[in-house]
């Protein structure tokens, strides 16, 4: 007898806030390129739509928990709490990542526990350094972070949208799914 794997809930975040970016491209693409897979219910968080101010709670972000007041931190938690895991879309600012994105991050500590996370990044080194350095938040905060990354080079020079979906790309993105898809199945059975 056959049993069915239930669907993972993946939130595919759009890590940058800025007017002009190249965040939205690439956050519709690989969520586009997610909703493909039948085993995954993906859906797509722009930190537009989450006007967190920067952390201001009386408590460090590991102890503050669930004594949130504001709106906007508490409607970002409770959506950061229906994943399975995560796709973080960013832009790699100055050998790091942006500003908003680490607030994000920060405000809910504990929703981000024991879950999967995998990274696409842009820059003139792919993105590489900013997802290094997200990485190490990432299990800071309690995560599994996939080793399969999409890093996309010199985004400046990509006239069309289409042109993110390039062979390398598309087989980079192929990799992160995998394991991501693993690495949340894996830790969701473990937490139930």
């Amino acid at each position: 007898m056959m049993t069915r794997m239930s669907t993972l809930t993946i939130k595919v975040i759009v890590g940058s806030s800025r007017a002009n970016r190249f965040s939205e491209k690439v956050a519709h693409w690989i969520h586009a390129e997610a909703k493909k897979r039948a085993d995954l219910d993906v859906e797509l968080l722009d930190l537009r739509d989450y006007p967190l101010p920067f952390f201001e709670e009386a408590m460090p972000p590991g102890l503050a928990k669930d004594g949130y007041t504001n709106p906007a931190v508490v409607k970002w938690r409770d959506k950061v709490r229906e994943a399975d895991g995560f796709i973080i879309c960013s832009p790699e600012y100055n050998h790091g990542y942006p500003a908003v994105l680490k607030n994000a991050l920060d405000y809910v500590y504990y929703a981000w526990a024991r879950k999967a996370v995998a990274f696409v990044s842009w820059g003139g080194a792919g993105g590489a350094r900013g997802v290094e350095q997200l990485r190490l938040v990432a299990i800071e905060l309690d995560m599994v972070p996939t080793r399969w990354a999409v890093h996309i080079p010199n985004p400046w020079f990509i006239k069309d949208a289409s042109e993110i979906a390039s062979e390398a790309n598309q087989q980079a993105a192929k990799a992160l799914l995998d394991h991501l898809t693993w690495w949340a199945g894996a830790l969701k059975t473990a937490r139930t």
